[in-house]
């Protein structure tokens, strides 16, 4: 169960396990106008068994917080520090995020690891540090083309799991898989190739926790667009996405939601 975010008196958030999850990561781009012109486009669409979480930039998190209230649309920090406070100049804590109402934040985004130098130990220190304020981490994991290529997926993707396995808290976490060849190339894994992935992930969390890793929500991440999403949230192994560039705009981001209703509206007919 997720919960609501914030160290005391917190309601659990409504968000099931496995529900069908879109995550728009707006990176450092966006405005006020467009907070307001994406609530006001899609909070009439929420449905139940598909949710929706934006992630802005730092600034606008407080007044996309208020647009959204009673509309089903959650706020996501882009980044957490791994400390609660601290002389740290720039940053700030999951405790301040809850303040402001946040229930997710992502840690470990192939950008911070790559810009910043963010390693793996840092990476779930960070998702830790939100499970201890009561956020739910969007953990991020992924391998690079030289990587695929040389048949090394398994091998990133298991250090990358085993620094977050070492955590108390792993289980409160969604994991995202986003190969860092296709993050803003255009190029985007199939799906088969994405579930394949999906699958390893789920199977290597399972030898240490088998019903963990059944109801542990995975993301597909990596130039998700309105004419793939459908195929790719149809894996079984694929929860939703987490979206960049697409989501920046207001009429891709309804679409790709709208492909995560479909695909949980059809996975819930299957099962009856």
């Amino acid at each position: 169960m997720l919960w609501n975010t914030a160290p005391h008196n917190r309601q659990k958030l409504a968000i099931a396990r496995r529900n069908k999850l879109v995550v728009a990561n707006w990176k450092m781009y966006g405005s006020l106008a467009l907070c307001r012109e994406t609530i006001n486009q899609l909070n009439h669409i929420i449905q139940p068994g598909a949710d929706l979480i934006i992630s802005p930039p730092a600034p606008y998190l407080s007044e996309l917080g208020r647009l959204a209230q009673k509309t089903g649309i959650h706020c996501c920090g882009q980044d957490v520090a791994a400390q609660q406070n601290g002389a740290r100049t720039g940053e700030w804590s999951a405790t301040m995020l809850a303040e402001l109402g946040c229930h997710h934040a992502i840690v470990g985004h192939s950008e911070r690891r790559q810009h910043h130098r963010e390693d793996d130990l840092l990476i779930a220190a960070k998702a830790q540090a939100c499970i201890d304020a009561g956020i739910t981490p969007i953990v991020c994991i992924g391998e690079t083309l030289d990587e695929r290529n040389a048949g090394q997926l398994e091998r990133v993707l298991g250090q990358q799991l085993d620094a977050l396995l070492a955590t108390a808290g792993w289980r409160e976490a969604i994991i995202a898989y986003e190969p860092v060849w296709a993050i803003g190339t255009g190029k985007v894994a199939t799906p088969a190739i994405a579930q394949a992935a999906h699958q390893f992930i789920r199977e290597y969390l399972a030898k240490t926790d088998a019903d963990a890793a059944d109801e542990m929500m995975l993301l597909y991440g990596g130039s998700v667009k309105a004419d793939n999403a459908t195929a790719l949230f149809a894996m079984p192994d694929i929860d939703g996405g987490l979206i960049g560039s697409a989501s920046l705009e207001v009429h891709s981001l309804v679409r790709i939601y709208q492909a995560a209703s479909l695909t949980s509206r059809a996975a819930a007919q299957m099962t009856l």
